[in-house]
């Protein structure tokens, strides 16, 4: 009998210690908020799926990354707002909406600014684009990597072959000046429209049309509403995972390396399966009926050279783009 009470007491001390070992590693472990307006399917929301992985994987489960998708804590400005205040740690946002915060990320809104893809990441993943990460961190926004996100093109549901296709049209952009400019400049009527509230702009005809990649045309089913995709490939806005200062500097520097490298590796695994996304979404697209034609680009280039004129008198800005060209 005393055997079997010093038994039971024994497991009721080996449990309660059991018990506090694990509150003491709950303590320990840190919860990073990530919120984003993509949907889940998505190779960008994927890429930091794998991000928040090799996190927990790093750091041994004491550094967790939480994500949100399809803008359930706000918009892509919104969460902005929210991280330079402390409420969220983390978001992705297009470099055309982060352009309201970092002037200089307007060049990636510039029309035709890169020679090819593959330079394009050689810009991106090095000393220029480290500049352009760090250039929002005065609006405490960091910038941590970039997300390939393609090259956006017109889409509408009247058919377009050409720019003059495109006059009158009212057409779906960020709140991002450059794609203002650059949709006034090639005759149509620029409307700044949350990602999230497009589909019913689209069927509603609050719009007439939009311009993105084709993962996310196809994604976000737009292809219903729209029949016509030009592929003139105007921009390539990268997207950029963000940290705000605030959360960032929470972190001890064990826990900034752990971070930084998960980031830098799902940007390298979202290269990979972006290309199949592309492959994927204009099958896809084409099988739902709609018409893709490749467009004349030169016709486009021509029409909103004056996008480059207007940054001669800015030195900083003209800087930047003969940095970008001249990277081989």
């Amino acid at each position: 009998m005393k055997n079997k009470f010093l038994h039971t007491k024994l497991s009721l001390v080996l449990c309660l210690m059991l018990v506090l070992f694990s509150c003491k590693n709950e303590e320990k472990a840190k919860t990073i908020k990530l919120g984003h307006g993509l949907d889940v399917s998505h190779p960008v929301h994927k890429a930091m799926v794998f991000m928040a992985d090799r996190v927990k994987e790093k750091s041994g489960g004491k550094l967790l990354i939480d994500i949100y998708p399809n803008q359930q804590l706000g918009s892509e400005r919104e969460c902005l707002e929210l991280l330079q205040i402390g409420s969220l740690g983390m978001t992705k946002v297009s470099t055309g909406v982060l352009e309201n915060f970092a002037p200089e990320l307007r060049v990636f809104g510039l029309p035709f600014l890169f020679k090819d893809r593959e330079q394009r990441f050689r810009v991106l993943e090095g000393e220029i684009g480290q500049d352009l990460l760090n250039a929002s961190i005065p609006k405490k926004l960091k910038g941590l990597t970039f997300y390939d996100a393609g090259s956006r093109s017109f889409y509408t549901k009247t058919e377009v072959s050409n720019p003059a296709g495109l006059k009158g049209l009212k057409l779906r952009v960020m709140e991002s000046q450059s794609a203002i400019d650059m949709v006034k400049y090639l005759g149509g009527s620029p409307t700044p429209i949350a990602w999230g509230e497009l589909y019913t702009a689209l069927q509603q005809g609050i719009v007439d049309g939009a311009e993105n990649n084709l993962p996310s045309f196809y994604l976000s089913r737009h292809y219903e509403v729209c029949k016509y995709f030009i592929l003139d490939e105007h921009t390539a806005l990268p997207d950029e995972l963000l940290i705000g200062t605030p959360t960032w500097n929470k972190l001890n520097d064990q826990e900034k390396q752990w971070l930084t490298e998960a980031a830098q590796e799902s940007a390298e695994y979202q290269k990979k399966i972006w290309r199949e996304a592309e492959l994927h979404a204009l099958e896809e697209v084409k099988k739902a009926g709609v018409t893709v034609r490749e467009a004349d680009k030169e016709e486009f280039r021509k029409l909103v050279e004056p996008m480059y004129e207007s940054f001669e008198e800015n030195p900083e800005m003209k800087g930047i783009i003969q940095q970008i060209q001249s990277v081989k």
